[in-house]
């Protein structure tokens, strides 16, 4: 494996981290942490760093008041002749967050950066500097790629449990040193209330912090931001934050369960009935919360492209937002589908156009995997395995599109489901053959209750080659059955190497992939 290291990276965490991570949980539940008022603004929420390519990076703070966002870089730990980069102002209309675009860095470097907070009236008072690092992407092929994936995030009640030392697997992901975290959506559970304890079925107790904007259901654009809050309570994740840059999808928690477009809410916990205007709400408090750059422009949205050097190109499906609504999923005709007639258009673009070695189509859902919505189909796959019908109409015009432009490295990654599993899809199991064979790898939870594996649809032919899910439903982190999934492509053979695994890094699968294929 030719993965560059970079030795410095982890004194940098080992000392000024300390400030980003020295939030500790609260020592009473049903409070949240009581900050010390210095009278200098303070960034108790910590550093984040977003969407790093070869030049450039967003990162982003929170202030506790009124302030300039300042951000110094610097090629060492000491921050000799740093850089320094002037922010936004940040107050009340962004729920005192901020991001910072950084431009011109150089290529498949460690990127030492501190965030400063500034009084808008007297530049020269600044708070602590909050201390976090990135790799930017290289442009050199030997160096290589790894990064790490999951989704769903505080989920069915489960939240921060300090008995079990918070939200633990972000230490595992973190000792792999990845290049980069791809959450594939469900980074907040905005329709699961967080209760101090819940009754476990072994007679345990499972204790969670609690916060006042996550006692109901978020319906005001104060309960959605509160939502993002309350996981940046945990130290972990922080400190996660701080040396590992992200790539964020959301899914249909960020706003409610299973949601689509003009949809009437019938949930007796909500007065505000419009889900579009829930959605409007919770995307305002997503794009506030992480640094995602297409959110930042004029009608920014969240689907996107990564270029990660000449090894990897990340396209960031948004499969919630331009969907039509869950039905039976069986009509024969289906020229909206689940990605909108635009967003399919601009992925067939890219794809087509990508040098990449490797496509990654991170998509927030999953493509073979029955996922129901009471009697209807929240997903791709409607259960029905002949032809494609509704949403699969839409997957098939893709996977034949592939084919016939010979696009070669496409990878599918997802979450959603609860379980952990990778799926090959092979035309010749398949009703619809006018593909070429592909793998499709689940991972997740990373906090949240753990369930049963989906049923297969057989329309493009899956075969399920692994999976670990539990055999009853909504298990606690608690019970385990928590995961991320690793990709790891080598710079001199140019393989891919998916590992599945468990909260604390245990490798529970291994697949390798073959560089320059149309289909695996």
């Amino acid at each position: 494996m030719s993965h560059r290291p970079f030795p410095g990276r982890r004194s940098v965490l080992r000392g000024s981290l300390a400030a980003s991570a020295a939030l500790s949980l609260p020592t009473a539940l049903g409070a949240a942490p009581a900050f010390a008022r210095s009278g200098r603004p303070q960034a108790e929420w910590g550093v984040q760093a977003g969407d790093v390519t070869c030049d450039s990076g967003l990162v982003w703070v929170r202030s506790d008041r009124p302030a300039r966002m300042i951000v110094e870089t610097s090629a060492t730990e000491s921050f000799r002749n740093p850089r320094r980069w002037h922010g936004p102002l940040l107050g009340p209309g962004t729920d005192f967050t901020g991001t910072t675009p950084l431009r011109g860095l150089p290529p498949g470097e460690q990127i030492h950066y501190r965030v400063l907070l500034a009084d808008p009236d007297d530049p020269r008072r600044t708070g602590e500097p909050v201390t976090g690092t990135f790799r930017t992407a290289s442009v050199k092929r030997r160096d290589g790629v790894r990064f790490v994936w999951s989704g769903d995030l505080a989920g069915q009640g489960w939240g921060i449990n300090p008995d079990l030392g918070g939200y633990r697997i972000y230490r595992a992901m973190a000792d792999l040193d990845p290049d980069f975290f791809l959450c594939s959506g469900d980074n907040i559970y905005a329709d699961g209330p967080i209760t101090s304890t819940v009754a476990l079925p072994d007679g345990r107790t499972w204790r969670n912090v609690t916060t006042e904007e996550k006692a109901k259901v978020a319906e005001t654009l104060a309960e959605f931001r509160g939502n993002f809050r309350y996981n940046l309570l945990d130290e972990n994740l922080r400190a996660f934050n701080a040396q590992v840059p992200s790539i964020i999808q959301w899914d249909d928690h960020e706003v409610t369960n299973n949601w689509y477009p003009g949809e009437i809410l019938g949930d007796t916990r909500y007065t505000e009935k419009n889900v579009d205007v829930l959605a409007a709400r919770a995307r305002q408090a997503f794009s506030e919360y992480f640094p995602i750059s297409t959110l930042r422009r004029p009608g920014g949205r969240v689907y996107r492209v990564q270029h990660h050097g000449p090894l990897l190109d990340v396209f960031v499906l948004d499969m919630r937002t331009y969907r039509n609504a869950n039905s039976p999923d069986d009509q024969p005709t289906d020229p909206q589908g689940i990605l909108g007639r635009e967003q399919l258009e601009w992925l067939k673009r890219g794809l087509s156009r990508s040098r990449a070695v490797w496509k990654v189509i991170a998509s927030d859902m999953p493509l073979g995997l029955v996922v129901p919505d009471g009697t209807n189909i929240e997903a791709v796959a409607q259960g029905d395995p002949g032809k494609p019908l509704g949403r699969e109409l839409q997957i098939a015009e893709l996977l034949r599109f592939i084919k016939h432009r010979r696009i070669t490295g496409t990878v599918w990654l997802t979450a959603d489901v609860h379980h952990t599993s990778a799926q090959h899809y092979q035309p010749s199991r398949a009703a619809f053959t006018d593909f070429e064979p592909f793998w499709e790898f689940v991972s997740g939870p990373l906090n949240a209750g753990a369930f049963p594996a989906n049923t297969l649809d057989g329309t493009f032919g899956p075969e399920r080659v692994f999976v670990k899910a539990p055999t009853t439903a909504n298990v606690s982190p608690a019970g385990g059955y928590q995961f991320f999934g690793e990709v790891d492509i080598d710079g001199g053979s140019g393989e891919l190497t998916v590992r599945l695994r468990e909260q604390d890094g245990t490798v529970l699968f291994t697949q390798v992939l073959q560089p320059g294929r149309v289909g695996q």
